[in-house]
């Protein structure tokens, strides 16, 4: 074995499967809350009921992600990755939501205020233990 393949299974190699295991997320991580209905009118989308997906994932942009109103429409991946609720989280789901409103001004209130992005009722259950009384911790990534 030459000095070079030595020095390469010796550095390289390990330094590449350590910092792998560094690469959580390709998104941005914030927090996520729910909300009941009625969920209209919306502040994207005024009464019109086609703002909603078919599959009833959709949510309401906190601040951070309102953006003056062009987080509308926008669609995120988002998965729970952790809670003050221990096993809160439904591991290795990822669900994809659409905004519909803003979530300062949403009609019905969110469970947890100021939160990144406050998830539908269906939503929230898809990625995390319904039951959850606080916010959750989400991994999401505009799509």
């Amino acid at each position: 074995m030459s000095m070079l393949q030595l020095l390469f299974l010796q550095w390289f190699l390990p330094f590449m499967i350590f910092s792998d295991l560094f690469i959580i997320s390709n998104g941005d991580v914030g927090t996520a809350a729910r909300y009941g209905s009625p969920y209209i009118p919306s502040a994207c989308f005024g009464n019109d009921q086609a703002q909603f997906p078919t599959s009833n994932l959709f949510g309401s942009a906190g601040e951070g992600i309102w953006d003056n109103g062009a987080s509308c429409g926008r669609e995120y991946l988002v998965r729970c990755i952790s809670s003050s609720k221990q096993q809160a989280c439904i591991s290795g789901v990822t669900i994809q939501i659409k905004i519909v409103d803003r979530a300062n001004t949403s009609v019905s209130q969110p469970s947890s205020p100021g939160t990144t992005i406050v998830l539908s009722e269906p939503a929230f259950s898809m990625i995390a233990d319904a039951s959850a009384s606080t916010d959750i911790n989400i991994d999401f990534q505009q799509v």
